[in-house]
């Protein structure tokens, strides 16, 4: 584990991330694959709604229970 605090993953911005967007595109990913997506609370909805639109979004988690899950 690094000690960098994880970043939002919206283009430009530098702000801590908060949740993390589990996603995978059903054309390229076996059905349990998640890629993942962290955002910042301001750029949540707009990743999220993204990723939704295209069918690929899978869950939202807070990032401290993500990583509790994975641990």
């Amino acid at each position: 584990m690094t000690d960098e605090t994880p970043i939002c993953s919206a283009k430009g911005c530098r702000a801590d991330a908060v949740w993390v967007l589990a996603w995978n595109n059903p054309k390229i990913h076996t059905p349990e694959r998640r890629k993942t997506w962290l955002a910042c609370d301001e750029h949540r909805e707009h990743l999220s709604q993204f990723l939704g639109v295209r069918g690929f979004l899978k869950d939202v988690v807070l990032l401290a229970e993500w990583e509790v899950r994975e641990g």
